[in-house]
C-alpha cells in the first residue's frame, strides 16, 4: 500500500467528505463528518479541520486540498470565483492557500440570466473531475446538469466550462413543503404521482400557475394529500428540464450528463426520458476526488 500523499476534502453546506489518498492515487482512507459551514461559527473552520478532521485519519501533517462552500463567506476564507470559460488548469494557478499546506478550489462566475452573473462553488470540481475520468470526454460539447438545492446545468466546450444556469428548483422545493398551502410531511418517492407532475409541468412556462395544481387536484380533485409532496416534486423538476436549457441556448437532443446524487439524479433522468431525451448519470463524489487529485498530484509537478 502506498503512503498517505495528501488530504482531499469536499466540504458543503451540510456535509464534509474527507479522502487521505496515496502517492499513486489510491484512496486510503475517508470518511463522512457533520461539518458542514452551515454548522459552523465564524472562524471556526480552521480550529476544527485541525482538531477534529485532520486527527481522525491520522492526516496532521498531510497537505490538504479542500474545494466546495469552504470557499465561500460562510467557510473558511472567501475564496474569488473565476470567470468563465474555465478550465482544471485555471483552477490549479488559482488555488488560495488558507493556512499552511491547505489550499481551497475557486468557484465560478459566469453570465446568468436577466442580466446577472450566475456562481457556482463545489460544482466546477466535479465536471472537471467527471472530464479528467475519460480522456475523451474533453473533446467536442457536453450539457451536463448537477441536481442539488441550486441545480446546475452546465455547458461544457473542449474540457472547458462555457456557461451555466442555476434553478433554485431543490430549495423551492422544501420551502413550498414546509411553509406553504402545499406543506406535507409525506414521502416523495411515489412515482406515479411524480409523473403526473411531470405532465402539468408541460414545457415548464407560467409555473405560479400550475403550482396551484398541486393543492386543486387533493381539494377538488380527489387526489390523495399524501400524494403531494412527489406531484410537486414531479412539477418542478419537469418545468426546470422543459425549460432551463434553453437558457443556455441548447436543446435535449443530445445525450445529457447527471452528475451527482444517484437518488437525485434518477429522478432527473425520468424527467428526461418523458421529453424523449435520453441521459447517463455519473457518480458525483468519485469525480470530485478525480479532480482534486489531479488539482494535487500534478500540480505539485509543474
Amino acid at each position: 500500500m502506498a503512503d498517505p500523499y495528501f488530504l482531499a476534502c469536499d466540504w458543503g453546506t451540510t456535509n464534509l467528505r474527507a479522502w487521505v489518498v496515496g502517492g499513486d492515487g489510491e484512496v486510503l482512507a475517508s470518511r463522512d463528518f457533520e461539518l458542514g459551514v452551515s454548522r459552523l461559527g465564524p472562524g471556526e473552520a480552521e480550529a476544527r479541520f485541525a482538531n477534529e478532521v485532520r486527527p481522525a485519519l491520522n492526516a496532521r501533517s498531510l497537505p490538504a486540498i479542500l474545494c466546495g462552500m469552504i470557499g465561500s463567506n460562510l467557510g473558511w476564507r472567501q475564496v474569488d470565483y473565476l470567470p468563465c470559460p474555465a478550465g482544471l488548469e485555471d483552477l490549479r494557478e488559482a488555488l488560495a492557500t488558507v493556512a499552511d499546506g491547505v489550499r481551497i478550489v475557486p468557484g465560478l462566475r459566469g453570465e446568468g440570466v436577466a442580466g446577472a452573473p450566475d456562481v457556482m462553488r463545489g460544482e466546477e470540481t466535479q465536471v472537471f473531475g467527471w472530464l479528467r475520468q475519460d480522456e475523451a470526454r474533453s473533446r467536442g460539447r457536453h450539457l451536463l446538469c448537477h441536481p442539488g438545492t441550486h441545480a446546475k446545468w452546465i455547458l461544457i466546450e473542449d474540457g472547458r466550462i462555457v456557461r451555466f444556469v442555476t434553478a433554485m428548483t431543490g430549495e423551492l422545493f422544501a420551502v413550498l413543503r414546509k411553509h406553504s398551502v402545499l406543506r406535507s410531511d409525506a414521502s416523495a418517492d411515489d412515482e406515479a404521482s411524480f409523473d403526473a407532475g411531470l405532465a402539468a409541468a408541460e414545457d415548464g412556462g407560467a409555473l405560479a400557475a400550475r403550482l396551484f395544481t398541486a393543492r386543486s387536484r387533493v381539494t377538488a380533485g380527489g387526489a390523495a394529500a399524501e400524494s403531494t409532496p412527489s406531484y410537486l416534486s414531479g412539477l418542478l423538476v419537469g418545468a426546470e428540464v422543459a425549460s432551463v436549457p434553453k437558457l443556455l441556448g441548447v436543446d435535449l437532443a443530445q445525450p445529457i450528463v447527471l452528475l451527482g446524487d444517484e437518488n437525485l439524479c434518477r429522478w432527473y433522468a425520468r424527467a428526461l426520458s418523458r421529453l424523449g431525451a435520453s441521459s447517463a448519470t455519473y457518480d458525483g463524489e468519485a469525480a470530485a476526488l478525480a479532480a482534486l487529485t489531479a488539482l494535487q498530484m500534478e500540480g505539485a509537478l509543474t
